[in-house]
């Protein structure tokens, strides 16, 4: 027997030949036959969370499933990314050309398009990297930020929505609160939340583990909320609608069902992250009235979602002719930065402030040689944005020039980020995957660790984030261990595609800045004193040095090279030192800074060799774990690290 209609009390239809329900029903049918076929998977939100996604991509998306970078487009972001199928079968149905019905059937396959959890870049349409809970939610606050922001210096062109589907398990992971709480700080309107409120995670029901009242957690940081049933669509419709009036941000509760329509496992943990079974299916698809096979789905109801996908093509086309209305200038600027192109030019500046540094060789702190080199970048990058999460004076982050992002003035470039590290990050990987952006920010080295998760995705989904952490090591004496950074540097430089910088000198920072602002495929990291590092760069040069990664700063004299110092950032001077010991002692010694790892190992084999001197004694100085070090001074080199945690002091 069939399941009542859960779209009964819909008003209208997109078309005249299919309805809401049956639309809802076919992501269904997707999802179970996907889930199915690869044996693996979580079929219970797509099958309790497509009525409710119905009505919004049918009813409110702005979109156009044949241009999905539309930089005007509604984001619509999956924060619930176990749930992938139901953004899969989203997008085959309205027509993304990236995800067909042959990657719908190669679900969770080596090589498909459609991993287990959406995977930015994979296919054009998935706007985030979404899977590690509550991530999502706070990417979809930056990509809010991103939206007012470049309002605010292109309101011609810019006026859009970001939507987040999330799940019971994204507000029980602590980034929602840092997400909830700065969003309804900022009162960013333009974010609206769908909260699949089924109540069931992987262990069972969550009243296993949470008697949290999500909705006044919510409201307390300033949120407007609101109950719905999640299987009504004039509930969800009327809810979407109030939701998109209201100046703050908005969370809707839809009371759902997950594994909607199969006979014996839904509203039961069963349906969360395994396959249903095939007589499970088959009950399923005999409750909700399907009686077609896998993956097929009838030709009324595909064009009902084609038109849908199609829907947004006269907005793009009345945006595109707003954009060709605009100054030619601001238009040309608005392109630029949308593309993430760096102006022409920009580099001029850094290399006559290199040039003076050169001369005048300053005993600076890193972090203040950072600050000298954002007073030169921000103006010359207006699509800088900065930041700091709460260190502001520590980390040096602000700029003379630059004036506070509020809830009164998104036309600033800094935002405080308050003691909210964790989503400092994933809202800075929220602006750079928007664009119009390259976003920074700071913090100590050793918080780090508070950040990791998102710093990883940044890393993974290879966008252009800058971390500034500062108090990079035991240098900074006083503040004791709790503050020190230790096993940081080996723990960032584990994970691929993150380039750290260590610069040992204000010549050096500006060299890494340089470098990190070009590089446009990953994030990078600049790890920076706090006490000050005496010039080891004296003498000018137009190359980019640090741009290899390592380089040879004083070579051996008096003979053959017999011994390679190698060291970053503070510890450069020490070795300089060192070296100076053994050349008066007829040892002759060169010394390698070494600012970049990854810049280094990319080089060819020849570079390296040369650089590090083959067959010479190498031995490796930085004031952190010594781990990771041994590939660079082999089996008969030595390291001085740390061996332990710091000491106040």
């Amino acid at each position: 027997m069939n399941s009542p209609d859960p779209m009964a009390k819909a008003t209208h239809s997109p078309s005249p030949e299919a309805s809401l329900s049956e639309m809802a029903t076919a992501i269904r049918a997707l999802a179970m036959d996907a889930v199915e076929k690869a044996a693996s998977g979580h079929p219970g939100l797509p099958m309790g969370m497509a009525d409710a996604a119905t009505v919004l991509v049918a009813r409110f998306l702005t979109f156009d499933a044949s241009a999905p970078r539309w930089p005007d487009r509604d984001r619509l972001v999956l924060s619930a990314g176990h749930g992938s199928m139901l953004l899969y079968a989203l997008m085959f149905l309205t027509g993304y050309e990236d995800v067909t019905l042959e990657e719908l059937e190669r679900f969770r396959q080596l090589g498909s398009r459609t991993a287990g959890h959406p995977e930015y870049g994979q296919a054009a349409g998935i706007e985030t990297t979404t899977g590690p809970l509550g991530q999502g939610l706070g990417n979809a606050v930056g990509m809010a930020l991103a939206e007012r922001m470049l309002a605010a210096r292109f309101p011609e062109v810019v006026d859009h929505y970001t939507y987040v589907i999330a799940s019971d398990g994204d507000l029980m992971e602590g980034i929602s609160q840092e997400a909830v709480s700065l969003a309804g700080h900022l009162r960013l309107g333009r974010v609206i939340v769908l909260f699949d409120d089924n109540r069931i995670s992987i262990d069972g029901s969550t009243d296993l583990a949470v008697s949290d009242d999500h909705l006044a957690r919510v409201r307390a940081s300033g949120w407007d909320t609101q109950t719905v049933d999640g299987h009504d669509a004039a509930q969800v419709e009327e809810a979407i609608a109030k939701a998109k009036e209201t100046p703050t941000p908005s969370l809707i509760a839809c009371r759902t069902t997950i594994g909607f329509g199969a006979p014996s496992k839904a509203g039961t943990a069963a349906t969360h992250g395994a396959p249903l079974g095939a007589e499970e299916v088959a009950g399923a698809r005999e409750r909700l009235g399907w009686p077609h096979p896998p993956f097929e789905i009838p030709e009324h109801i595909l064009s009902a979602w084609r038109r849908v996908g199609a829907k947004g093509s006269q907005a793009r086309a009345r945006w595109q002719e707003r954009l060709e209305a605009l100054d030619e200038g601001i238009r040309a600027e608005f392109e630029r930065r949308m593309a993430g192109e760096l102006p022409q030019g920009f580099e001029a500046a850094l290399l006559d402030r290199k040039r003076h540094l050169a001369e005048e060789a300053p005993k600076w702190a890193t972090r203040k040689a950072s600050h000298a080199a954002l007073e030169i970048l921000v103006p010359a990058l207006p699509e800088l944005v900065g930041g700091s999460a709460d260190l502001t004076e520590s980390n040096l982050t602000k700029t003379s020039g630059q004036r506070p992002v509020s809830r009164e003035d998104f036309g600033g470039s800094y935002v405080h980020w308050g003691v909210r590290e964790h989503v400092m990050a994933a809202a800075m990987n929220g602006i750079a995957l928007h664009g119009g952006f390259i976003p920074y920010g700071g913090t100590f080295l050793v918080f780090s660790d508070y950040l990791r998760p998102a710093l990883r995705l940044s890393a993974m989904m290879g966008q252009r984030v800058i971390y500034v952490l500062t108090h990079d090591s035991i240098g900074l004496g006083e503040d004791g261990p709790t503050h020190q950074p230790v096993e940081h540097l080996a723990a960032l430089r584990a994970i691929p595609n993150l380039a750290v910088f260590r610069p040992a000198d204000a010549v050096e920072t500006v060299e890494c800045w340089e470098l990190a602002l070009r590089r446009r495929d990953g994030p990078s990291v600049l790890a920076l004193t706090r006490q000050a590092a005496p010039a080891v760069r004296h003498e000018h040069s137009s190359e980019n040095l640090s741009g290899r990664g390592a380089y040879v700063l004083l070579d051996a004299e008096g003979g053959p090279r017999a011994v390679t110092l190698l060291a970053t950032g503070s510890e450069v001077s020490v070795a300089l030192q060192a070296r100076d010991t053994l050349q008066a002692e007829g040892v002759p010694t060169a010394v390698v800074s070494m600012p970049c790892w990854e810049l280094f190992e990319a080089e060819p084999e020849s570079y390296r060799e040369q650089v590090l001197g083959p067959g010479t004694v190498r031995v490796a100085v930085e004031a952190a774990a010594a781990f990771g070090w041994e590939r660079w001074v082999g089996a008969d080199g030595a390291v001085i690290g740390m061996t332990g945690f710091g000491a106040s002091a």
